[in-house]
């Protein structure tokens, strides 16, 4: 009979515990690695400039890096270990950035981009609902930009429990 080990992952987020099950390797796959992509912010996003910036519609297409970029950073990583189960096709990843650049994640850092799986549980659709619900409550000034930013430094699958459900 085959051994299934399980680590489990406690995230604190905001006063809210979480215990989520992970691989053996000790990584969830919807969470990056965080020694190698930590976020990284734009220091030209500030809390002060918010409304003419992440706040006005189609801003992230101003500061989005351009495809062959962000291609050629996802197959490096993929082929240098930042892959889930051996998948190297890069139709199955989403090179995203850590810190979304609705909250002002910096756009060419390596540090904020990442591989992430497509098909898995917590894979880009609903980190992409969770970046969705930050940007709103930042633009609303529900929610500073700063703090906005620590969610995704941290643990988005936690914070997606608190502001997505």
């Amino acid at each position: 009979m085959r051994e299934i080990r399980r680590i489990l992952l406690t995230s604190v987020v905001l006063g809210c515990t979480l215990v989520l099950p992970v691989g053996a390797s000790g990584l969830n796959p919807g969470l990056p690695r965080h020694n190698l992509t930590p976020g990284a912010v734009d220091p030209r996003v500030t809390q002060a400039n918010i409304q003419s910036t992440i706040c006005v519609s189609g801003y992230t297409r101003t500061v989005r890096p351009s495809e062959s970029y962000t291609y050629n950073l996802k197959v490096s990583q993929l082929y240098n270990g930042y892959n889930y189960r051996g998948d190297t096709s890069t139709h199955d990843y989403e090179e995203d950035h850590l810190v979304p650049l609705e909250v002002g994640g910096n756009p060419t850092s390596v540090k904020n981009l990442w591989p992430e799986p497509r098909h898995i549980l917590w894979g880009a659709s609903k980190k992409d609902a969770l970046e969705n619900a930050i940007h709103r409550l930042v633009c609303d000034n529900v929610m500073s930009l700063a703090a906005g930013q620590r969610i995704f430094e941290s643990n988005w699958i936690a914070a997606y429990h608190t502001y997505v459900g």
